[in-house]
């Protein structure tokens, strides 16, 4: 007698048409995995995705936290920097499960799954996250330029508007040469730092002590408010959406055995990515500990940090070092940005743009209020815009963290993948707390720019 399958109903089909319509098509599944060799030549091949979403987490909208943090409380929020990033990892690493068991991204799944109003009011709500990380990354890259080679900020914001063209080359030229590029980067900037901290020489004992959790983080309203500022801007809502595409881009095998590879070999990449991004936040707050610390006023200001290293080490070198990671961190966040808008509005929309002009509208959505304010207010009206930004995107970051947590933990979406009971409860109050830290932040925020 034949069998008669029953049709997917119209949610379940939006899972089924991974084959049809992959994430980021021109790579989707474009880079071999060996099925045979030792475990770490099959990890080699997963290496990469993990150190693109890492960049998301040391772009310069982290870096004036991490100098608050350090210059005002010593070492004491090195713990909350450690619990942000084990909160980022399972969060990655959920994201990437995402993608590798049902070929969706965060962003075709959300329109899969609610209906248009909801999905397109996602849409916009991310897009304009984007915008915002598309707009620390000008800044930041801004900022670098005037320090080392003292071009004007307004001149510099243009400069950096046009590394469109070096997205565009490296795009041509494959994934891998993207990933690269990105590696590259995150090295320099861990090296700068690791000479940065060799000549500030800080304490040890103290800093292994800062990594110890104190309940004055939570008593000392002052420490609160900063430690809030580094928990909320740690998981960027981006970051979700990227991952969960690119780790497509390898070619695992189609089998439950193959995804159970895939995704073991993708949290341990995301993983280790994160323990670097972790090293290099530390290593921020860490220096301003060390030399800040003591000068009678906090430091928060990126250039501000930049003028006062040469004289409090007794060397230009650090200063020097200190721009060059900072110019590193923006080009990075330039790269991740590209892909993550690709994503998110094919994911959305169903809607594919040239990869140039995608980037051209992202651009002119973050240079026209950055020139407009680098223009009528100088190095302090970037600040404040700087900070705008990490507000938006802590604004947003509930929007991609809720869905993702639902998702992976629905067994019709995942079979046998769906998230075990503990790491439900664990996704869920980590959904939780960033959602109430983020409304907190954003209260503390605004009644300050009232006030």
């Amino acid at each position: 007698m034949e069998t008669v399958e029953k049709a997917p109903t119209s949610t379940e089909s939006g899972w089924l048409r991974k084959r049809e319509n992959p994430s980021l098509r021109e790579v989707h599944r474009s880079m071999p995995v060996p099925k045979k060799g030792s475990t770490f030549r099959k990890f080699l091949a997963f290496v990469g995705p993990g150190y693109l979403v890492a960049v998301g987490y040391m772009d310069p909208g982290n870096w004036a936290t991490d100098l608050a943090g350090g210059s005002s409380f010593m070492y004491t929020l090195l713990s909350v920097i450690m619990l942000s990033n084990l909160m980022a990892m399972i969060l990655q690493s959920l994201s990437g499960k995402l993608g590798i068991v049902t070929g969706r991204d965060l962003a075709q799944a959300c329109r899969d799954h609610y209906s248009k109003p909801v999905s397109f009011i996602l849409w916009i709500l991310c897009e304009i996250a984007i915008a915002a990380c598309d707009l620390a990354e000008l800044i930041g890259s801004a900022i670098a330029l005037n320090l080392l080679f003292g071009i004007p900020l307004l001149y510099g914001v243009i400069l950096t508007a046009l590394d469109i063209l070096f997205v565009l080359l490296l795009q041509n030229k494959g994934f891998r040469s993207i990933e690269a590029i990105v590696i590259s980067l995150i090295a320099i900037i861990g090296l700068c730092f690791a000479v940065e901290l060799f000549l500030a020489s800080p304490d040890m004992s103290q800093v292994l002590q800062g990594f110890v959790p104190n309940s004055e983080i939570i008593t000392n309203p002052a420490m609160l408010y900063i430690a809030i500022g580094i928990l909320g801007a740690t998981v960027m809502p981006h970051n979700l959406y990227l991952h969960s595409s690119i780790v497509q881009t390898r070619a695992f095998e189609d089998s439950t055995e193959g995804k159970r590879s895939a995704i073991r070999f993708a949290t341990w990449d995301s993983s280790i990515a994160l323990v670097f991004a972790l090293f290099i936040n530390a290593a921020i707050l860490i220096l301003s500990a060390a030399t800040f610390h003591g000068t009678g006023k906090p430091v928060d200001d990126i250039s501000q940090a930049y003028e006062l290293l040469t004289p409090l080490l007794g060397t230009s070198i650090a200063s020097v070092l200190f721009g060059v990671a900072l110019l590193a961190s923006g080009q990075n966040s330039t790269l991740t940005g590209t892909l993550a808008g690709q994503i998110v509005m094919e994911g959305f929309l169903n809607i594919r743009l040239k990869p140039w002009l995608r980037r051209l509208i992202t651009r002119l959505i973050a240079i026209i209020p950055a020139i407009i304010v680098t223009a009528l207010y100088g190095s302090s009206g970037t600040v404040q815009l700087l900070v705008f930004s990490q507000v938006i995107l802590s604004l947003q970051l509930s929007f991609a963290v809720i869905p993702l947590v639902q998702f992976t933990s629905d067994k019709k979406k995942m079979g046998q993948f769906v998230n075990p009971l503990w790491l439900k409860i664990l996704a869920w109050t980590i959904a939780i707390v960033i959602a109430g830290l983020n409304i907190y932040l954003l209260y503390r925020t605004f009644t300050s720019w009232i006030h």
